[in-house]
């Protein structure tokens, strides 16, 4: 063998060693962006709701609010996206009550007034920590609870599915692992081939047996809505797919106005969509 072709083997073996052994600070520098402060607060939207602090498995002390209606109602587990905190999603939270629903939210480790640094097996163990406490602590019956996660919090949605029962679940402007988003991006397309599949939905998803929603914005330009489809597709019955024309990463609940709550109640309860 050539010389250099030695040389660029080498090369390229030392580059995915590196890849790999580095991908945790990549993914932590690159995935997370969270906030500390707050924009606002439901009193300032005069919402009733309770301040939540519950503890997780590996003894992370996390935030969240719980806003709670008629005890009959289904409770979204919202499970949000990479960036910022709970209070960015209070317009939104305000449109699923006017469904009747209740709404619990709550803050990754790292963010918000959550104690501890984000991180996969970290946000899996959240959002199984939130789903405990609306068991053991608000008394809401599995067959009531309907994980919903946005973006990165379509992850946690379905690792809480795959552990814990529960009614159904949505997830919105979902990706089918982190390894797919790096070759969508230049910079890291070279180096994705050696990184691990992390946050792997697409695999995952066909172990998830109750009633699915997938919703997903035709023009993201974060998520190709060509992932939403793929997900789709992987997902055993029973599923729904409820694309929304012009909508993009951030804006599928504005866009999609007031079907967008329509579909997600109808969906929450039963009915057909």
């Amino acid at each position: 063998m050539p010389i250099s072709w030695i040389y660029l083997i080498c090369l390229i073996v030392l580059i995915g060693a590196c890849s790999y052994l580095l991908y945790p600070r990549i993914e932590g520098f690159f995935v997370f962006f969270p906030e500390s402060s707050f924009d606002r607060t439901p009193d300032e939207l005069s919402l009733h709701y309770k301040e939540v602090y519950f503890n997780t498995a590996d003894g992370e002390r996390l935030h969240g609010w719980f806003f709670p209606q008629k005890k009959e109602s289904s409770v979204i587990l919202f499970c949000h996206g990479n960036a910022g905190n709970i209070s960015h999603r209070l317009d939104n939270i305000m449109l699923l009550l006017e469904q009747g629903l209740q709404v619990f939210i709550f803050d990754y480790r790292g963010y918000g007034r959550s104690s501890g640094r984000p991180s996969e097996k970290g946000l899996y163990l959240d959002g199984l920590g939130a789903y405990d406490y609306l068991i053991n602590t608000e008394h809401i019956p599995p067959t009531k609870i309907i994980p919903f996660g946005r973006s990165l919090g379509a992850a946690v949605a379905i690792e809480i599915s795959l552990q814990r029962r529960a009614r159904s679940i949505i997830m919105e402007n979902a990706f089918t692992s982190i390894k797919e988003m790096a070759r969508t991006i230049p910079l890291f397309y070279l180096f994705s081939f050696f990184l691990p599949a992390h946050y792997n939905n697409l695999e995952r998803i066909g172990y998830i047996t109750i009633p699915k929603l997938l919703i997903h914005g035709e023009e993201d330009e974060i998520v190709s809505f060509c992932m939403g489809e793929k997900l789709f597709r992987a997902a055993k019955a029973s599923k729904y797919f409820y694309p929304i024309k012009d909508a993009g990463h951030n804006d599928t609940f504005i866009v999609g106005g007031r079907k967008y709550f329509e579909t997600i109640a109808a969906f929450a309860y039963g009915s057909k969509i």
